[in-house]
């Protein structure tokens, strides 16, 4: 009998040292700290990053397909102003220039997306297949190439065709899984001899929340209490799929790496010695990066969410949750379909305990998580209304990210920051401290033993913010929309992490002071040409 019951202490043994090692992230440590002056491992890689849909253009040429922002922001009333994508950057026609740029600024990788309407017009890969758009991507990433810049191809960044949201209803459909898991694997056959970094989903979260729960994204569907997690477990089982037949056809001959890009902002308790605060910050998390990032790394989706949306579906008279289930077979086959987690990071929220009380017309996945965000009315917001600078955040998310899903490899996929300006504005001083201090904490996580590869910051350009138009600017590179050539100037950010890159982070106070300065002065020249 001895042996088998050595077996079962040890078996015990090791489930609590599993369960722990998930758990010990420290809620009620917040070290601030001063700015470190230091550099980044040797062979860390700087990159930026854009998208399909935001700066592209070209959306009816050569043969590409409607996507659901097409149609989405033709609609009066879904987008500021009524702009749309159909011109935004012409970066279609651009693709030498902006490979320029990139040289420019000593860019070691670029993180763009394909457009699948662009590829398969319907989306179903049967119907027909677009030569023309397969041309632009082979352009692109043999341009980047000659150029020693590493792709980092996103399948996914919200440009679902058109035809797809029509014939099934788009993400609410299981159907979605195969059709994405076609498009995915003609990319692997025509760009996978090049391209080494593939990530299938860009920030999933804004798909299945503000596509098919809040209506504010394309499709602009307003599913409470449902949609959004139905969209997500869908999104979810294709993500897995591609992962699988990657791992299975491609990654033999082709050597790449495949992972998912996901967005957190951080959640910090009001008062960290309130142990419902640091709940309510937790579930803030595990509701948001934590609700696609578990499933992946551990199988399933977080207990808090399978918790609190159970309790609250039962309360509403709901024979079952309205949080789908995964079935064993399909736990086991996404658990580990992630060779790299990419966060996209923007900014943090106060989190504080809040109850709603479960009406069944109010149902919805910000009421299930019983929480209230609050912001510091001290931190500078120079952009968009929801985008506050709060460089600290960035560290405690990284650290979080290491202690629940086993230390992964990271590359940032996507942080940075807007302004909201109606003249030209070349001289961002703002976004020139908002990327010192992030690239800043990231070192500091990375000292934190935080398995952090690379960075990209967003984004390269200035481009269609979804529903916000062309009102608010992210790029290292300003551009003039109301140019037909679309011509773009270097803001003064530029000149600042071209430096951060090639010091491979921040030598001494003085330098990175001297940066800045000259940062500044070489934009107002430009300003003045400009204005």
């Amino acid at each position: 009998m001895l042996p088998r019951c050595a077996f079962s202490v040890c078996h015990v043994l090791m489930l609590v040292l599993c369960l722990s090692s998930a758990e010990d992230f420290d809620w009620t440590k917040n070290d601030h700290g001063s700015f470190y002056y230091g550099t980044f491992p040797a062979g860390f890689s700087w990159g930026a990053g854009s998208s399909a849909y935001q700066t592209e253009g070209a959306w009816d040429k050569d043969g590409k397909g409607l996507s659901i922002w097409d149609v989405f922001s033709h609609k009066k009333g879904k987008v500021q102003q009524n702009e749309t994508g159909d011109s935004s950057c012409e970066g279609y026609y651009k693709v030498k220039d902006d490979v320029s740029l990139m040289k420019e600024l000593k860019l070691n990788h670029y993180r763009f997306s394909i457009s699948w309407p662009r590829l398969i017009p319907t989306g179903i890969k049967s119907d027909h297949i677009n030569e023309k758009g397969i041309q632009y991507y082979d352009d692109l990433i043999d341009h980047l190439l000659e150029n020693k810049i590493t792709p980092i191809v996103t399948l996914y960044h919200w440009d679902l065709p058109q035809v797809l949201q029509e014939k099934y209803g788009g993400w609410q459909n299981i159907s979605m899984v195969n059709h994405f898991n076609e498009f995915a694997n003609l990319c692997f056959e025509k760009f996978g001899n090049r391209v080494k970094y593939w990530i299938t989903f860009n920030n999933p979260w804004s798909i299945a929340v503000e596509g098919y729960e809040t209506g504010e994204h394309a499709p602009g569907l307003k599913l409470r209490g449902t949609g959004a997690y139905r969209a997500a477990h869908h999104i979810i089982k294709a993500h897995a799929k591609v992962w699988h037949s990657y791992d299975t056809q491609w990654r033999g001959k082709q050597k790449g790496l495949i992972g998912i890009s996901l967005s957190g902002d951080w959640g910090e308790p009001v008062d960290i010695t309130n142990q419902k605060d640091i709940e309510a910050a937790e579930r803030y998390v595990q509701f948001y990066m934590g609700w696609f990032a578990t499933p992946v790394f551990h199988g399933d989706y977080p207990q808090v969410m399978k918790d609190f949306i159970g309790r609250k579906s039962v309360q509403q008279g709901h024979g079952a949750s309205r949080l789908p289930t995964f079935s064993p077979q399909e736990k086991s086959y996404i658990k580990g379909t992630c060779d790299f987690l990419g966060i996209g990071h923007f900014t943090t929220r106060y989190i504080t305990q809040k109850n709603n009380p479960p009406g069944r017309s109010g149902s919805s996945y910000f009421t299930d998580r019983d929480l209230a965000e609050l912001v510091d009315p001290r931190w500078p917001d120079p952009g968009s209304e929801w985008l506050y600078s709060v460089p600290w955040g960035f560290r405690r998310l990284l650290n979080f990210v290491k202690t629940q899903y086993g230390n992964p490899m990271v590359y940032v996929t996507e942080n940075g920051v807007s302004e909201k300006m109606l003249c030209t504005e070349l001289c961002d001083d703002w976004r020139i401290q908002y990327y010192k201090d992030y690239i800043n904490e990231m070192l500091k996580a990375i000292k934190d033993g935080v398995n952090v590869k690379g960075y990209t910051a967003w984004s390269l350009l200035d481009k269609f913010e979804w529903d916000e138009g062309y009102s608010e600017r992210f790029g290292l590179y300003y551009v003039d929309f109301r140019n037909k050539n679309k011509p773009r100037y270097p803001k003064a950010s530029v000149q600042f992490y071209k430096r951060i890159i090639s010091s491979n982070g921040f030598p001494n106070q003085r330098e990175v002071e001297n940066w800045r300065r000259k940062a500044i002065e070489s934009c107002s020249s430009s300003n003045q040409l400009l204005a």
